[in-house]
């Protein structure tokens, strides 16, 4: 294979963060500290919400979503166990529904912005709706502002997964600060990387408490002496090995708190990158033949530049993703296809599918690249040359 001219994801560490680690290695707290702390109130401060929750990855920060929507007083469920999710993500966006006892309620999503398509949304809210899960795709934002009104008519619970999308805004309002919870990814191909890593951040103390207790092992250690899960009794003994909910150990490092300082710091900058390195490939590709190009809503923040193979390329998908991986450019699935063609579907308690042509559509044509805080000029030019090149062979 040649050498890689448009890898999928690169480093954005360097001397700090490898400082940060270097503080951390001198001081011998390696678990959850000081660091993860003060980077969750970072966090939450950048991004206007009141209260963050670090875990060890995104699909953590997913699962314990779910957990505080099961576990806290906020929703009386009764025998309402449907989850609306979009037909297109990844598989951790979907198995804590089913963990957390929900049924998945699949929606097709937008060709244009990728997203879950909002009719379909309205359409499948009934008398068995717990919640909607909306996922922010490839750094674009879903109809966060209408998703909201929805769920706050209806009474149900909205969380957005938003794993791919730190720093995409709507209305000047950044994406997963719209749902009662919003989670986050730092993991290396991410916006920043704490190298493993996630964050839920809510405005709501008591889903805050309970992911709190939830993070690390259900039990009362990390919550104040009067909260609104389970007070404290004062026996210092006691309150430091009491269980309150079935919990998990989903806690981050120390390292990865004091990196993710360090990256939050440059994130803006990062996020000015990417969107200028969009601008160019929207030019580049605009009005070609053989793609259609994902319709950013509102201000995305371009984790990636999706593709979908149309006109002369279109059922071609193998071919092309054999030429570009010849030439050194990367290329993957868009997140995981339509979900629902997975075979770990007969594990996940589900509704009756519905027809999902656009999630089809993707997940026989769709593909996408890299997106960078570097320039990229170079790279787009021969993947626009090589497309080009397969589009009249």
């Amino acid at each position: 294979m040649s050498e890689k001219i448009y890898p999928l994801a690169s480093t954005t560490w360097d001397n700090l963060e490898i400082e940060a680690m270097q503080s951390v290695i001198a001081s011998g707290q390696f678990t959850m500290g000081r660091h993860v702390k003060e980077f969750e109130r970072e966090f939450a401060d950048f991004f206007g919400s009141k209260y963050a929750v670090m875990s060890n990855s995104g699909s953590s920060a997913n699962l314990l979503a779910l957990a505080a929507m099961r576990y806290s007083s906020r929703y009386d469920f009764g025998a309402r166990d449907e989850v609306i999710v979009p037909a297109v993500s990844w598989s951790t966006t979907y198995y804590p529904v089913t963990q957390l006892g929900f049924k998945l309620k699949f929606v097709d999503i937008s060709l244009q912005t990728l997203n879950a398509d909002l009719n379909q949304v309205r359409s499948a809210i009934n008398g068995k709706t717990a919640g909607i899960l909306a996922v922010n795709l490839l750094g674009n934002p879903a109809n966060l502002l209408e998703l909201r009104e929805l769920a706050d008519l209806h009474k149900i619970f909205f969380i957005e997964d938003n794993c791919e999308s730190m720093g995409a805004r709507v209305d000047g309002k950044f994406a997963g600060t719209f749902g009662d919870i919003g989670t986050f990814s730092t993991f290396f191909s991410h916006h920043i990387s704490t190298m493993e890593g996630g964050v839920c951040l809510t405005d709501d103390l008591e889903l805050a408490q309970v992911m709190t207790s939830m993070r690390a092992h259900g039990w009362t250690r990390e919550l104040p002496a009067e909260n609104l899960v389970f007070n404290k009794t004062g026996d210092s003994f006691d309150d430091l090995f009491r269980f309150i909910l079935p919990g998990y150990n989903l806690r981050p490092l120390e390292l990865s708190g004091a990196i993710g300082k360090e990256q939050l710091r440059k994130l803006p900058t990062l996020i000015e990158g990417r969107r200028k390195n969009a601008e160019i490939f929207m030019a580049t590709f605009e009005g070609k033949d053989y793609l259609q190009l994902q319709v950013e809503h509102s201000e995305s923040s371009w984790f990636g530049f999706s593709l979908i193979l149309t006109g002369p390329l279109a059922g071609r998908r193998s071919e092309v993703v054999r030429h570009l991986n010849g030439i050194g450019i990367d290329s993957r699935p868009i997140v995981a296809g339509n979900f629902t063609k997975n075979p770990v579907m007969t594990h996940l308690d589900h509704s009756e599918l519905p027809a999902l042509p656009n999630s089809d559509e993707i997940h026989e044509n769709g593909l996408f690249v890299g997106n960078h805080h570097y320039e990229i000029l170079g790279a787009i030019k021969a993947l626009e040359r090589a497309l080009d090149h397969l589009a009249i062979s």
